[in-house]
């Protein structure tokens, strides 16, 4: 049943890195811009904080549960998020070029956004509550533990796969980065104005 656990964290994890989001579109920039070792710096060290802030999600999960107004606050933090990243995106147009990066730059991007992913709350408070009920996984702190590492490790391939076929497309179509870095901070506006919507027609309620 442990395995299932894991590999149920797996699975879960791994299609909620699927649709375009903050997390993924970084990783093919990331790639683009700079090279897929760099993006993997960033996927590793995101993929270790998604550890955590799964296991900490879950096991607090009747606490953010109970806290009734926690998703309207989320969703100014997306908001806040998704038009610094496109601000941030479609200035690296210009700047990218100039800008010498580190390992250690990578591995701290990917540490900011691993804690700083609000859309894996209500996420994990739904899929995880639904998880539970139905006994697909096993309930306890060691149970957990491994339900995180599968977790962890589904992010890991997720965005791993988004870096291999960002790199297979940029050498197959040869797309510039200007081009890519304005399409992504297009997508970012996007998302931030899809949620502004949301606020707006929740607020009407």
């Amino acid at each position: 049943m442990l395995f299932i656990t894991f590999l149920v964290g797996l699975v879960v994890n791994f299609a909620s890195y699927v649709p375009f989001g903050n997390i993924n579109l970084t990783v093919v920039q990331l790639t683009i811009n700079r090279n897929i070792r760099d993006a993997l710096y960033f996927i590793v060290s995101f993929s270790i904080v998604e550890f955590f802030f799964t296991y900490g999600i879950m096991y607090f999960a009747d606490w953010f549960a109970g806290q009734a107004n926690l998703n309207y606050w989320l969703d100014w933090v997306l908001i806040a998020v998704f038009l610094v990243l496109a601000i941030r995106t479609w200035r690296n147009t210009q700047q990218e070029k100039y800008v010498n990066y580190s390992r250690r730059d990578s591995i701290k991007y990917g540490i900011i956004l691993g804690f700083v992913n609000p859309t894996q709350i209500p996420f994990w408070m739904i899929c995880g509550t639904y998880l539970i009920s139905h006994h697909w996984i096993v309930v306890g702190n060691g149970a957990l533990a491994i339900f995180s590492f599968g977790s962890a490790l589904g992010a890991f391939l997720c965005l791993l796969g988004f870096a291999k076929f960002s790199k297979y497309l940029h050498e197959k179509f040869a797309f510039s980065s200007k081009i890519i870095n304005h399409s992504i901070a297009i997508v970012f506006l996007a998302l931030a104005a899809y949620h502004i919507v949301k606020m707006v027609i929740i607020s009407k309620h």
